[in-house]
């Protein structure tokens, strides 16, 4: 997430949004006849959807220093306040709940709902405000630190990085050129970890090492268009590959080769998505105020559930 544009609170009708006319053909990424829906609004900003399996999605209101809870069929309801002001959500392998919080902590809930703090600080200086999150399969944990959530003379570290815990704890920088690292997302085989920069408009993506560190970094889209508000915010990829990333007028969807496939316009600026419903092929989306979702084709990545084969 960036930083909220101011005026963006107002309260938004919870009836459900007119078609959205999607950008360009679907390049195979929507299903039939697929429509962008809104689902609740009202919110002051928000972001990290991450589908919970029980049948739930939990999203970030930053402003609100709340995590909402949406039910299919029902209106969102606090499912946590204060919440550290928390961005990015996700999962890891045993179910438990991960949080990237602007009062620059990385956390995770444990089973019986206490909180623990897995990251605050790098090299004896606090973290800017950890942003985006994802999860390996061996357990490690990679996220983005840029310094939305602070002002500048808050800062401790001269960089803005992406990091990884490994399973004793231990945080790791992995790469410190970025301007704004924000959305982060692993390949379906885990051999690649796409990283986006908000400032640069651009995602960028690196080879995963053995050893988890990450090499030859290098471009992989550039997410650039006059006239549509949005920047690279939040970043998600499907089983086939494909990578789907918030940008100028709502979500971009590039296959693995970096080739744009579509673009589904969303009616706000829109943060971050995820994939949801039983059969993870809805794409959620946070945008602003209001939270919309459109059918897929193919299934998403399950965070906390789908390992390499």
């Amino acid at each position: 997430m960036r930083k909220p544009i101011s005026g963006l609170g107002l309260m938004v009708s919870l009836l459900i949004a007119p078609c959205v006319v999607v950008a360009q053909s679907s390049g195979g990424v929507l299903a039939p006849n697929a429509k962008v829906e809104k689902v609740d609004g009202g919110f002051k900003f928000i972001e990290g959807p991450v589908w919970i399996p029980q049948g739930y999605l939990l999203f970030s209101d930053i402003p609100n220093n709340a995590i909402m809870q949406w039910t299919p069929g029902t209106k969102s309801k606090v499912w946590r306040k204060p919440s550290g002001n928390a961005n990015g959500n996700t999962l890891d392998f045993e179910g438990r709940f991960l949080s990237c919080e602007h009062d620059r902590r990385v956390t995770r809930t444990e089973k019986n709902g206490k909180i623990t703090a897995l990251a605050t600080k790098y090299n004896g200086s606090k973290l800017n405000s950890p942003n985006d999150i994802v999860v390996k399969s061996n357990g490690d944990i990679y996220f983005t630190d840029p310094p939305y959530g602070i002002q500048p003379e808050q800062a401790e570290l001269s960089f803005s990085g992406v990091y990884r815990i490994d399973k004793s704890g231990r945080i790791t920088l992995l790469v410190k050129d970025f301007q704004r690292p924000n959305g982060i997302a692993f390949s379906p085989d885990e051999k690649l970890l796409y990283v986006n920069d908000s400032q640069e408009m651009h995602i960028r993506v690196f080879a995963v090492k053995p050893d988890g560190t990450l090499a030859n970094g290098k471009v992989f889209a550039e997410l650039k268009e006059t006239g549509q508000t949005g920047v690279p915010d939040g970043m998600k990829v499907d089983i086939k590959g494909n990578v789907y990333c918030t940008g100028p007028g709502g979500v971009w969807v590039f296959a693995p080769s970096g080739k744009l496939l579509t673009k589904i316009r969303v009616p706000e600026p829109t943060a971050n998505c995820a994939f949801g419903d039983k059969d993870y092929k809805t794409l959620y989306m946070t945008a602003t105020t209001g939270l919309y979702r459109i059918r897929l084709q193919n299934q998403g990545i399950r965070p906390g559930q789908d390992k390499p084969k």
